[in-house]
């Protein structure tokens, strides 16, 4: 039986380092103090291209060389956006009591009783080794524009999962004969695997993804470790067990589950293993159909509550109540939290489309389409544009100026013969037309 911890999806960078290195820090002494006596990294070690002389360069290979100088260490190809190809060539060459290997190929790699890694010349072993500990096969990150150049794109997706499957079959006489000599195997990847459940809750289906639980399964290792998807999750059949380790800490808002690395004991039988928590930071999220309620946010922010931890408020408000918004208030509630981040989404005017406007002949048949469209009533409108049609703008305007200048009732004499519509909806209050709104 052999104790490996399993970390994964660090993600090292100026962006995430605080994060990243408290929450890896805290795992690299869990596991010397668990005595684990392998380490693997599958992948995503850090999270872009970085400059030697970055920050996170150096807190990542402080870390690492304090896991090397406890036990042999592999480290795996990652996604090429965030380990562009040679990224991890660097820390295979840190000193320490026990070497690091990287797996930057397909291969398999088995660690011998004196602690060193031995590489396949090929894809695997003509011959399993002898006086080995364990036997692991490295299926690093696909890339799938090479597939996509040979194969074309139309069938590249699917052509990368065939490919695996049989390269995994391929795997399964190493792993026969490991197994008779009493060696646990292990798969190390990096991938999707069809109907995981990403960290925000979203099952991952389609034809697209690297793997199924059956092709892993079909590899006939006792134990496999994934890489890519930050949520932990696990599958097990026959005494076979395939598990994400998820990310070592949080690094966006809406993660769901608890993150940290896996600790493993596998035989040449079977593989278990147990999640190790981190102190992965506390994201929390305060969401409202409308306006954020100060009074909710208050409820939750009370007996501290929300202290250190990251709080986003998010909201959804119409165009014409976004003033209405708080958010200085909304900081000062939140005070004493670690970080707020505040997401308002605006809901635009949406302007109803009267339908056959466009084919009314007349403009009173294009002003009754769309008072039907608007529920409105037609009648006021359809004075109005009368009284356009029948009387001169200067007229019409200077009846308006006129009734505006003298709020008195003027004389029945001197009074027009015809009121005009326009009249009463400058704002007479003599006649009130029933269903116009000021």
């Amino acid at each position: 039986m052999i104790r490996i911890a399993h970390f994964s999806d660090l993600h090292y960078c100026a962006k995430y380092l605080t994060e990243a290195d408290r929450c890896f820090s805290y795992a690299v002494d869990r596991a010397i103090a668990l005595q684990a006596e392998v380490a693997v990294i599958s992948g995503d070690a850090t999270d872009h291209a970085l400059d030697v002389h970055a920050p996170a360069v150096a807190a990542f290979a402080r870390q690492l060389r304090r896991l090397a100088d406890h036990c042999p260490v592999l480290m795996l190809q990652g996604t090429y956006s965030h380990e562009p190809p040679g990224t991890l060539a660097v820390f295979g060459l840190l000193g320490g009591r026990f070497p690091i290997y990287v797996a930057d190929r397909i291969g398999q790699v088995a660690l011998t009783t004196a602690g060193r890694w031995l590489a396949s010349n090929g894809w695997c072993f003509e011959q399993v080794p002898g006086s080995i500990r364990a036997l692991f096969s490295c299926v690093p990150t696909v890339n799938k524009a090479a597939v996509a150049a040979t194969m074309g794109a139309g069938v590249a997706a699917e052509a990368v999962g065939q490919q695996l499957s049989l390269l995994l079959r391929g795997f399964v006489p190493s792993h026969h004969a490991a197994r008779a000599m009493q060696v646990p195997s292990i798969g190390v990847s990096h991938g999707t695997v069809y109907g995981c459940v990403t960290e925000h809750g979203v099952p991952m289906a389609g034809f697209d993804h690297e793997f199924t639980t059956g092709s892993l399964f079909g590899a006939r290792a006792q134990a496999f470790l994934l890489g890519h998807i930050h949520r932990h999750q696990q599958w097990e059949a026959d005494g076979q067990r395939i598990a994400y380790a998820g990310s070592i800490g949080r690094f966006h808002y809406g993660e769901e589950g608890e993150k940290g690395f896996l600790l493993w004991e596998v035989d040449a039988r079977t593989g278990r293993c147990v999640l190790q928590p981190t102190p992965a930071r506390r994201t929390i999220d305060l969401s409202f159909e409308g306006k954020p309620e100060l009074a909710a946010i208050r409820a939750a922010a009370a007996d501290g509550a929300l202290d250190g931890a990251f709080v986003r408020v998010r909201w959804q408000v119409p165009d014409e109540d976004r003033h209405e918004v708080d958010r200085g208030a909304i900081q000062r509630i939140l005070r004493d939290a670690a970080e707020v981040r505040l997401e308002g989404r605006i809901l635009p005017v949406i302007r109803t489309r009267a339908a056959g406007i466009a084919q009314a002949v007349s403009m009173a048949d294009k002003v009754r389409a769309w008072a039907v469209a608007t529920e409105c009533m037609p009648e006021p409108l359809l004075a109005c544009l009368e009284n356009l049609h029948c009387h001169a703008p200067e007229a019409i305007a200077a009846a308006i100026l006129g009734r505006t200048a003298e709020p008195a009732k003027p004389d029945l004499e001197d009074s027009p013969t015809v009121v005009l519509p326009a009249e009463r909806l400058a704002g007479s209050t003599d006649e009130p037309e029933q269903g116009v709104s000021s």
